[in-house]
């Protein structure tokens, strides 16, 4: 069996947490076994879908570095032997299959308004009854269904579902599930507004573009029963199913925005790298035996099956996140580093600065970035003018003898050369010895006058990369302004 998997989002607004690693492992389902990913938009809902969805869910996905074989190239256009992959541009081909399941005696017309429909609800809830479709037009005589028509009544289809027995899910996941017919209801398959529904477009064109594994979230579950129906109504069989765990917030509540961040493009502004949200999302539901935590793409592609996904909920931890994400920032090569954090330098207005290359002074502050977008506040003041900080002006500038210090390590440094790391270390200390102090009340100092202030990097690597036009210019500055 040639393995085909898809994901297919509704464009109804970004692509979130849960979406991403449906989308990641079907992708890593297919390319573990030499098989294809098909993506397919869901744009059914008319009113919520939006060309800008499409756009994010795509931007997404691209940024995540999930290729695709078939689908959208873009908002209007798509590849593939099966196109169109979007839904809307398939109404005729679900309006044939409608019309076959309506001769069957599969499906029916529908006459309730929403306001019978919600006293129906309403009603169910009062006597703790499921609050489903009761079945009130499927037992309608011919004299009933001509009176409506000839009133121009508005109808919907629904699928006829079996009121006896059960229906069995058989879940890669969750083993051999089974639900109760009479407990289904029968489903709208065609809207009052004369188009399709996702249940029923999805049955269509799963069979159609021929996937042979359907990975998705569980809250789509409780819809297998009615589209395995459907299959089998049409006389095809149903792909195989694999329903991943619900992914809870670090309070043990479903993940939303009141944890933070949930959609993918949220944690590329915030400085993640493509990488590691592949890396850790493939952990949220899923493990090797060895438990292992970093894995190269070939690793997870090696690796990945269905078999290590839990049925239990994954917690998203964005401690453990940042952690990941710190570990990959520090494997990465500068140059490739320097690039990924070209638009945050852009942001912060660095880029153009004059000052020293930005390999240098990236390379050696990398060791503190958890996020790209923390490496423009730790390289700004290379490029931009000193500002103190309340710590290094009130507890080391103005401290007395601070100014006199400053003075002098210009003029020593102001001939200086070579200006290099361990040159200037010794130079420095020398220059300790001579002056009779002690080397915290000239390298603090000396620190944060070139920086304004009291922490960063190894100090005398950093003054090498400053050069001594910029280390002996800040002192005096920094001279300057203690009066």
């Amino acid at each position: 069996m040639k393995v085909r998997t898809r994901f297919a989002p509704s464009p109804t607004g970004f692509l979130h947490i849960g979406g991403a690693r449906t989308t990641l492992y079907s992708w890593l389902f297919a390319r573990r076994h030499d098989g294809q990913f098909v993506l397919r938009i869901e744009d059914t809902d008319e009113v919520r879908s939006t060309d800008r969805s499409v756009t994010a869910i795509l931007d997404s996905i691209k940024w995540l570095g999930l290729d695709w074989d078939e689908g959208p190239i873009d908002e209007k256009s798509d590849k593939g032997p099966y196109a169109p992959y979007y839904q809307m541009k398939r109404v005729d081909i679900y309006r044939k299959h409608l019309q076959q399941l309506v001769a069957a005696g599969k499906a029916y017309k529908c006459y309730c308004t929403k306001e019978e429909l919600d006293e129906m609800r309403f009603l169910a809830q009062l006597e703790k009854r499921p609050p489903r479709y009761e079945g009130r037009c499927r037992r309608l005589t011919d004299s009933q269904r001509a009176a409506f028509e000839a009133a121009g009544k508005k109808f919907s289809y629904r699928f006829m579902m079996p009121t006896e027995g059960a229906t069995i899910v058989d879940d890669r996941i969750r083993g051999k599930v089974s639900f109760e017919n009479s407990l289904q209801q029968d489903l709208v398959i065609w809207k009052t507004t004369d188009g399709p529904t996702y249940n029923f477009c999805c049955v269509i064109d799963d069979h159609l573009m021929e996937i042979t594994h359907v990975i998705r979230g569980d809250e789509h579950l409780s819809n297998t029963p009615s589209q395995i129906q459907m299959y089998e109504a049409l006389g095809w069989t149903p792909p195989i199913f694999a329903h991943l765990s619900m992914i809870l917030g670090p309070d043990g509540s479903k993940l939303s925005k009141r944890h933070g961040a949930t959609s993918v493009l949220e944690f590329r502004d915030q400085g993640y790298l493509p990488r590691t949200m592949r890396n850790y999302l493939a952990l949220l539901g899923w493990s090797t035996p060895e438990s292992q935590q970093l894995f190269t793409d070939e690793d997870l592609i090696a690796k990945f099956d269905l078999a290590g996904c839990q049925k239990s909920p994954a917690t998203f931890d964005t401690v453990k996140l940042q952690w990941m994400n710190g570990e990959y920032i520090r494997q990465t090569p500068v140059d490739e580093l320097v690039t990924l954090a070209e638009p945050f330098l852009e942001k912060a207005g660095l880029k153009g600065l004059p000052g020293p290359d930005f390999k240098k002074t990236v390379a050696l502050e990398r060791e503190k970035f958890k996020l790209l977008s923390e490496i423009p506040s730790l390289v700004e003041f290379f490029y931009k003018p000193v500002v103190f900080t309340p710590k290094a002006m009130n507890k080391v500038l103005e401290v007395p003898g601070a100014k006199q210090v400053l003075l002098d390590l210009a003029e020593a440094l102001k001939d200086f050369a070579p200006f290099e790391d361990k040159a200037l270390e010794a130079r420095i200390r020398k220059f300790c010895e001579e002056k009779v102090l002690k080397v915290g009340q000239v390298f603090h100092p000396l620190r944060a006058a070139v920086t304004g202030r009291t922490e960063g990097p190894t100090l005398f690597l950093m003054l090498e990369i400053m050069g001594r036009d910029m280390v002996v210019s800040r002192l005096k500055d920094a001279a300057a302004k203690l009066g």
